[in-house]
């Protein structure tokens, strides 16, 4: 267990860290900015490069919502939901700490750009509101999981998981940047969250209620659709 957990901080640190700081180093970089999709590339990129290096340590969850979906879809055992989440938390804590570190180096710097936080209303990046937040979290969230089940399935073309996992993510946020600035993962969100403070922390119940509630459904869908029958 403490070498899996031990996977999933540096997973998670690598998403938090590689995702929201393509957002808040490289988006907007005068000239060469890799702008919406440059940043929906680069979370897809950290899914696929560590579900390759630590997909065979620990799974390679790297965020609480799949590790709730994996348990409804009958893949994951309860009694070590709490630790994956207490180590994915972590993980995405310390990849926005050393994110703060690097970004305060530069003149100018605010955390009132909102330093990759998630929002709605008015501090969605497109004003949107927090029904269509809600609903546009759950919704990806289920189909994030159904992805990873079904690429996981032993009957699913082997060793291609972690593509079809990473450009589904890469998808997601092609699609929800401009609403929440996607989270689909609860612990994504609270690392950048915590150093923002304010606002961020009082819509961060979203980003853990919409992902887990999407997450559960999926994995449960996927559970009964992709039942082998005898």
């Amino acid at each position: 267990m403490l070498k899996r957990t031990t996977a999933e901080f540096l997973g998670t640190f690598w998403l938090t860290f590689g995702g929201c700081g393509s957002a808040v180093l490289a988006a907007a970089f005068p000239n060469v900015g890799i702008g919406l999709l440059g940043v929906s590339l680069a979370f897809g990129l950290t899914v696929l490069t560590m579900a390759f290096a630590i997909g065979h340590i620990s799974g390679c969850h790297l965020n609480p919502a799949v590790t709730l979906g994996l348990w409804a879809g009958g893949r994951f055992d309860s009694k070590e939901i709490l630790p994956y989440w207490a180590a994915q938390v972590l993980g995405a804590v310390a990849g926005a700490f050393v994110l703060y570190v690097i970004a305060s180096g530069a003149g100018g710097f605010s955390l009132a750009g909102g330093f990759a936080s998630n929002g709605y209303g008015d501090h969605s990046p497109g004003g949107y509101t927090m029904l269509a937040a809600l609903v546009a979290e759950v919704v990806l969230t289920a189909f994030f999981l159904f992805v990873i089940m079904g690429s996981t399935d032993k009957r699913a073309p082997a060793g291609l998981a972690p593509i079809a996992i990473g450009l589904c993510l890469t998808l997601i946020h092609l699609i929800s940047i401009p609403v929440t600035n996607t989270s689909v993962n609860p612990a994504r969100s609270t690392g950048p969250a915590l150093f923002v403070g304010g606002w961020a922390l009082e819509q961060l119940w979203l980003f853990w209620v919409a992902p887990l509630v999407g997450a559960a459904i999926g994995g449960f869908l996927y559970a009964w659709l992709g039942k082998e029958e005898k």
